[in-house]
């Protein structure tokens, strides 16, 4: 398994910022980690590499937060405290619409994602630092995450094989 070390807070939303430029429209990021771990952090350094400069919150009690001004529209989800799955919710037209998806606690709803999907994992190793790596959904998001680990590397990302 590939990961990244990340040493503190800047460095998360350094390497999501990163990631946020080299994606396309209709790309479909799930954000999981402990209370904690970096996923609103991630998702604010994401949002500056499209180009938002809007001040991005967590949307735990609004589900979905619409931000449109930049490269690509991002849709930003945050399903922890869903009780009755997405079925119901018509993600569909977000998930199979023209922006970036980034679903914080994504794992909670993976069997309603029908469509392609990375899957970043944020774990603590301390107060301040974090490892990241990523597992895709299938063969065609395997091609997607390989190509990113590859230009991460070439940005001079230190990517460690476990």
């Amino acid at each position: 398994m590939k990961k990244i070390n990340l040493a503190n807070e800047a460095e998360t939303k350094r390497l999501a910022e990163a990631i946020a430029t080299l994606s396309q429209a209709g790309d479909i990021f799930l954000l999981t980690g402990d209370l904690g771990a970096g996923k609103t952090t991630f998702t604010k350094g994401f949002a500056k590499g499209l180009g938002i400069e809007q001040m991005i919150k967590s949307p735990t009690y609004t589900l979905i937060r619409e931000y449109e001004t930049g490269r690509l529209p991002l849709y930003h989800m945050d399903v922890y405290r869903l009780t009755d799955g997405a079925s119901d919710l018509g993600l569909d037209e977000y998930l199979e619409g023209d922006g970036v998806c980034v679903i914080e606690w994504g794992h909670l709803i993976k069997e309603d994602i029908l469509t392609p999907y990375i899957e970043f994992f944020l774990e603590k190793t301390s107060d301040v630092s974090r490892t990241f790596h990523m597992e895709a959904s299938s063969g065609a998001a395997n091609k997607k995450a390989q190509a990113l680990w590859d230009a991460l590397a070439k940005l001079d990302w230190t990517v460690e094989d476990e």
